[in-house]
């Protein structure tokens, strides 16, 4: 297992958070939209275990020669709501 790093910014508000996150040594070989649906599945639930999110995913590409995964999209919320985001995805060094 290693650690990535995950940036988030919401669009809506312009609030930006970090988080680490555990993962398969090869996670940033697969393909973006796998990269994030993990990171998304973690969300669910870890993060935000009190409230189920669902997240439609606009756009993700991967810059292989820097390692990052780079996504928008929106979470949407059980209790309603939809946020915006801008989500960047590299490993921890």
């Amino acid at each position: 297992m290693a650690t990535f790093i995950a940036n988030m910014i919401d669009a809506e508000t312009g609030s930006d958070n970090r988080y680490d996150f555990e993962g398969p040594d090869d996670l940033l070989d697969r393909t973006p939209v796998r990269v994030v649906r993990h990171f998304m599945e973690i969300v669910d639930r870890d993060l935000l275990p009190k409230e189920h999110i669902d997240y439609e995913l606009n756009a993700a590409i991967k810059n292989r020669q820097l390692g990052v995964v780079t996504a928008m999209g929106s979470m949407m919320l059980e209790r309603g709501g939809e946020i915006p985001f801008l989500l960047m995805i590299s490993k921890r060094p």
